[in-house]
């Protein structure tokens, strides 16, 4: 059932509204009549001068609250819910990277596992009537059957980041369980677009083959990728806070993957260059494919992708080209 009507009058809170996700679900919110507030610690895990200029251009002339806080820390973000009536919570803020997480495990305890219940005690404390957490594909693991539905299985987790992600949706059912809040979880698959993060693949390979720069092609090559153009997740997400649900998962992806060569060459085509490939093993915590089976999303969501991947990263690379005057 649609609440849409009720809901345009509500407030939001967006954790990791700074993020490429994040400002993006702020944005939609505050073009359809939410009130938004903002909640972003701006970490240097990557430029937070991307996240800033995120924030100055997604969001420029629209009216909203923006806290510097860090969700790991309780009471600043106690301060916010106290501040505010707070009605949705669009929990969006995760320590991001399967890499980073083998080097620094502690960072996804604090911000992923701590920082998430943090947010589950506000939302219990102050009575939130509902919350949209984001999961990852990652929780599936190495998965051997495709496409990954939300029944399959998700209890072999093979990155310290994924398991964090997988210990996220355990907490948020709990809370759900306990404390009768409804949730909705979302499984993301490799989202891309303009204003996306550094340190995924078509950020990096764009940067290296427009400077002349090697790219590492990891998995000799033969990897496959669920890419998921940044507005159809961002629909995705808004029919999910729009629609009334006890608690769901749903994967997010565009249903059907794309080889990593195939990538390489549509980033080619599009920015007039040749890659200069070195082919490497697959990485610790990285796995061969994803694929999202988005058949529930479609029926429950009312939801489906509709930009292509050829679409996508021309409208990337045209970003990329403006935003650092290539």
């Amino acid at each position: 059932m649609k609440v849409l009507g009720e809901n345009k009058t509500k407030t939001v809170l967006v954790t990791g509204g700074a993020g490429f996700i994040g400002c993006y679900t702020a944005r939609n919110l505050l073009e359809k009549g939410y009130k938004v507030v903002i909640v972003d610690n701006f970490n240097k895990y990557y430029d937070p001068e991307l996240k800033k200029a995120r924030i100055n251009n997604l969001l420029l002339g629209l009216s909203f609250k923006l806290y510097r806080v860090d969700i790991a820390d309780f009471k600043s973000l106690e301060k916010v819910f106290k501040e505010n009536s707070i009605d949705i919570v669009c929990h969006q803020a995760a320590q991001a990277g399967v890499r980073y997480s083998l080097e620094n495990p502690f960072v996804y305890q604090k911000s992923n596992l701590q920082g998430t219940i943090n947010v589950l005690e506000c939302c219990k404390a102050f009575k939130v009537n509902k919350l949209v957490f984001a999961s990852s594909s990652s929780v599936y693991g190495n998965h051997q059957k495709t496409p990954f539905k939300e029944t399959d299985c998700t209890d072999f987790p093979i990155s310290i980041y994924a398991a964090t992600k997988k210990a996220s949706e355990t907490l948020c059912y709990s809370y759900h369980s306990l404390y009768k809040i409804p949730m909705v979880g979302l499984r993301y698959f490799t989202v891309f677009g303009p204003w996306g993060r550094p340190d995924m693949a078509l950020f990096k390979f764009t940067n290296n083959i427009l400077e002349g720069k090697l790219i590492d092609v990891y998995g000799e090559g033969k990897m496959s990728r669920d890419f998921t153009y940044i507005d159809d997740i961002i629909e995705g997400l808004i029919s999910s806070i729009e629609e009334d649900f006890d608690f769901e998962i749903f994967n997010l992806g565009h249903g059907s993957p794309s080889g990593l060569l195939e990538f390489i060459g549509i980033i080619e085509k599009h920015t007039g260059r040749i890659a200069k490939k070195r082919f490497l093993p697959m990485q610790k915590g990285d796995v061969p494919i994803t694929y999202a089976d988005i058949s529930k999303a479609k029926e429950m969501l009312d939801w489906g992708p509709k930009i292509s991947l050829r679409e996508g990263i021309s409208k990337f690379i045209d970003w990329y080209k403006g935003y650092y005057s290539v």
